[in-house]
């Protein structure tokens, strides 16, 4: 009884790793589907970032915040963890680093896409 126990326990938390892996999900907007926040809202890519570094702070950060990440978390596949220059941690995807946009109101929202000519909603092909 004890090891079926251990059994069943194991497989809970091998299923809710996996479920809990991408930090992401996908949603459908007017540019097709993006990648998104646990609040449904669009992530964004900044064309002045070089590959798992983020160029945005200050300023820019409080109008693109960081789609930020635990302390602890862990690179899976194309999900990467940067640093940033204040030490805290954000999410990139395929090593480019993720931001929501303050003027996106509601889910589906892509009003930052375009802007300055260097923000794109994170597209999820």
């Amino acid at each position: 009884m004890k090891r079926l126990a251990l059994g069943l326990a194991a497989a809970i938390l091998s299923a809710s790793a996996a479920l809990a892996a991408a930090p992401a999900g996908t949603g459908d907007t007017s540019l097709g589907k993006v990648w998104v926040d646990g609040k449904g809202m669009t992530l964004y890519t900044f064309d002045k970032d070089g590959p798992g570094k983020s160029n945005c702070n200050g300023d820019c950060a409080a109008k693109w915040p960081p789609f930020m990440a635990a302390a602890d978390a862990k690179d899976d596949g194309d999900w990467t963890v940067v640093t940033r220059d204040d030490g805290s941690k954000m999410w990139a995807y395929e090593d480019k680093p993720l931001y929501l946009w303050v003027k996106d109101g509601a889910p589906g929202d892509v009003t930052g896409d375009g802007v300055g000519g260097v923000w794109h909603a994170a597209k999820a092909d």
